[in-house]
């Protein structure tokens, strides 16, 4: 990326990265609200990330979060396909093999989050057990 580009940061992000940043973040406060227990962020797998590992009560969650600043291209939800869910899948199971986790009730959800144009306040979706890991 062109240091002229108005999107480009020194740190190497730009702003897709910020906001995907920001809508973790809110994702993350939006289910500790719920009474989640947050237990990483960013979980580093198989050459992949977990976005949020929490606990709802005894059940491990693995939380993909999509977050987009209109619906132009589709809800964000949408992003996540048959191939992404795979995807999760693999580092979810990669992880429950890490931390031996496997007599653990687990479930993977997606948080979406829309954030408003001109000031007004992200939209929230939390969609629990969003795909059956397979």
């Amino acid at each position: 990326m062109d240091q002229r580009d108005p999107n480009f940061h020194r740190d190497g992000s730009d702003d897709r990265d910020a906001l995907g940043r920001e809508g973790e973040d809110l994702a993350a406060k939006h289910l500790q609200r719920l009474g989640y227990r947050i237990v990483g962020r960013r979980e580093r797998v198989l050459r992949g990330d977990i976005d949020i590992v929490a606990l709802d009560g005894r059940t491990v969650v693995f939380v993909e979060v999509r977050s987009r600043s209109d619906t132009r291209h589709g809800h964000p939800a949408e992003t996540v396909g048959p191939v992404k869910q795979r995807r999760i899948s693999e580092l979810a199971n990669a992880y429950i093999r890490r931390h031996r986790l496997q007599d653990c009730q687990v479930r993977i959800d997606v948080v979406t989050v829309l954030f408003g144009v001109g000031g007004e306040a992200p939209i929230i979706e939390h969609f629990e057990n969003a795909f059956e890991s397979p």
